[in-house]
């Protein structure tokens, strides 16, 4: 099994398949866009697919779940769910949802077993303020698509940004209700690539509470039902329906995190906001060994930090920003 030197166990495996992106959100990069990586350096099917047999057989990972980037861009995705899914582990993806409708069905098909969908707003001109994108509509059937392909849970990421879309929370949960989706709230996080992030301007999580709880009645689950999840879900209205809320900056939830990150151009992060990398793509191309290359991701796994220090005067953000990490 695969342990950090904290005792944490790693069984969530989050995988890159591209830093490319068809948006250009407001909190993940500047509005011109960013340089890619070049194709050679992308892992290919074949390397995406061997690790993740490794992580599966070889250090106990239960959860893969595809991220980007976009990975709906990656025109390989339904490949690489059928043939990972094969392993016996629960396959997930996070995305966009541009593009979501036309593979919805193909990705449930092979074996898609969840997927969460970015949704910061419902308001056409404020998507394309944030997004830079005129594809709310887009966004919208990806979830409607993905519903009928009877994927599910069906989860839906919202950031509230201050001043822009923070007077949104409560429509959105009502949006969320009404279509079964599980809506959670993610507290912004310093891994733009402008570096402009200040945690005055971040909508914090009791101010996320607050704005729900002027519409509804929340009422905490039992925290031992939580385990390694990152969200705090809340019951709303007595339930069964529940809404998420992940303070990962103003609620930290390092001691119970579970995850590992491997980007696109096959580098392993024990951490969003780790400073080093551990390469496995050089090691692949040189023949490396199953063993060795799981010998290198159990050496940067236990390197892994007690926590993120985000709220210590030390903290420095990444170099990389979210769109290359995975989220």
């Amino acid at each position: 099994m695969l342990a950090d030197s904290f005792g944490r166990v790693a069984t969530d495996f989050r995988v890159s398949l591209t830093d490319r992106c068809n948006l250009r959100c407001t909190y993940c990069m500047p509005p011109e866009g960013l340089e890619w990586l070049a194709t050679p350096e992308l892992l290919t099917v074949e390397e995406i697919v061997r690790l993740v047999r490794i992580g599966v057989e070889v250090l106990g990972i239960r959860e893969v779940r595809y991220t980007g980037g976009e990975p709906l861009l990656r025109r390989e995705l339904v490949e690489i769910v059928k043939r990972t899914s094969a392993f016996g582990v629960e396959i997930s993806l996070t995305t966009n949802g541009i593009g979501l409708s036309r593979l919805a069905q193909s990705l449930a098909d092979a074996g898609l077993a969840r997927v969460n969908v970015s949704l910061d707003t419902l308001d056409r001109e404020t998507f394309i303020k944030l997004a830079h994108r005129d594809r709310l509509v887009d966004v919208l059937d990806g979830l409607s698509a993905a519903a009928r392909a009877g994927i599910t849970p069906i989860k839906v990421n919202s950031v509230l940004m201050r001043g822009v879309n923070d007077h949104e929370a409560v429509p959105l949960l009502r949006y969320c209700l009404d279509r079964n989706y599980e809506l959670r709230f993610i507290e912004q996080m310093p891994l733009d690539a402008q570096h402009g992030w200040t945690r005055e301007e971040m909508v914090t999580a009791d101010e996320t509470l607050a704005r729900l709880g002027s519409e509804f009645s929340l009422s905490e689950s039992d925290p031992r039902d939580r385990g390694s999840a990152p969200a705090e879900q809340f019951l709303v209205d007595g339930g069964p329906a529940s809404v998420g809320v992940i303070g990962s900056v103003s609620r930290p939830f390092c001691g119970t995190c579970d995850r590992v990150r491997l980007t696109a151009d096959g580098q392993i992060r024990n951490c969003l906001f780790a400073m080093g990398e551990t390469d496995l793509r050089s090691a692949l191309r040189a023949g490396a060994t199953d063993a060795e290359l799981a010998d290198l991701w159990i050496t940067a796994v236990r390197g892994k930090r007690p926590g993120h220090g985000i709220d210590d005067p030390t903290f420095l953000q990444p170099a990389r920003p979210m769109s290359a990490i995975g989220g």
